[in-house]
């Protein structure tokens, strides 16, 4: 992490590896944290132009007694792209190979999906992922550009189609941009503690252009505003058992409004739906606390005692 951050201490005392495997010919880059005999694993996919340290402050607060699983989605991070074109199948496909091979000798993982992410859990879920529980963190409920910032999302279409238009090294530049980055991460960022927020606009700085090609990020960004989880619901409801959903949202969310997200809350049969106040899209940096707590209490875990290490 960054050289500040209110979360390193925690995630420190939490022993990790960093691992790759093969995911139906994809070289895949993992990070597993926490004791390989715990109880429980969870695995956690990460939201669109990001990787796994987004997820980090999530598992610094859950503490050192489950499982957490990582991976880097296919053309981010330290992953390889999908072959051919990376559309919602081929993520949704990727995903429930890589399920199945952190799920060899364990009872089913808990699956989690944040912002595009929760639309890849979505549909593999609907193509039969056989996870029983579901926590989706700031899920697209809805199509995004029907969404309470849906100015700033058609800004982003022009943006990538720009991006997509020009040669590969302008492009590349373009969508690499470092003042359209800060930007974007202005515009998310709802914390008024200057320190917060300025580790933010770091992580992302670090870590939101951290993609294999211009073509898996516009390929990704064209699949995250052509689908949402909502699209899935149907058949994920008409499995024999539908596994229990967990939803954490904020009410300040730019992509996806309240209304919606209790929508698709209400469209799946038990779900528990927690909402934070004064968060937006960014509940893994400014609320990983709420979202701990919550899966805690979710999967039947105590919460853990408040003498754990914290920063200075």
């Amino acid at each position: 992490m960054s050289s500040f951050s209110p979360f390193a201490a925690r995630l420190s005392a939490i022993p990790t590896w960093a691992r790759t495997t093969t995911v139906s010919g994809v070289t895949t880059s993992y990070w597993e944290y926490g004791s390989p005999q715990a109880p429980t694993t969870l695995v956690m996919i990460h939201g669109f132009r990001g990787d796994h340290h987004g997820l980090e402050p999530i598992v610094a607060e859950l503490g050192p007694d489950i499982r957490v699983i990582i991976p880097d989605l296919p053309g981010f991070g330290a992953s390889d792209a999908l072959p051919g074109i990376s559309n919602i199948a081929g993520y949704s496909s990727w995903l429930q190979d890589f399920y199945e091979i952190m799920a060899k000798g364990t009872p089913a993982p808990v699956i989690l999906g944040h912002s595009f992410g929760s639309i890849v859990v979505a549909a593999a879920l609907a193509a039969g992922l056989p996870a029983t529980q579901a926590i989706l963190i700031n899920p697209i409920a809805a199509n995004a550009l029907t969404g309470p910032n849906r100015f700033m999302t058609r800004l982003a279409v022009l943006y990538y189609q720009a991006a997509a238009k020009l040669p590969e090294r302008a492009g590349f530049a373009l969508l690499k941009n470092r003042a359209i980055v800060r930007i974007m991460s202005i515009t998310m960022a709802k914390t008024r503690d200057p320190q917060l927020r300025a580790w933010i606009h770091r992580q992302h700085d670090e870590y939101f252009s951290d993609f294999v090609s211009r073509a898996s990020v516009l390929e990704a960004f064209e699949t995250s505003v052509g689908n949402d989880v909502s699209q899935f619901v149907e058949t994920i409801n008409a499995r024999p058992r539908p596994p229990q959903f967990l939803l954490l949202v904020a009410d300040r969310d730019d992509i996806t409004a309240l209304p919606e997200q209790k929508a698709l809350a209400s469209r799946l049969p038990g779900a528990r739906l927690e909402v934070v106040q004064g968060v937006g899209h960014l509940v893994h940096y400014e609320a990983p606390d709420f979202a701990a707590r919550n899966i805690r209490s979710f999967l039947g875990l105590s919460p853990l005692p408040e003498s754990r290490p914290v920063n200075d």
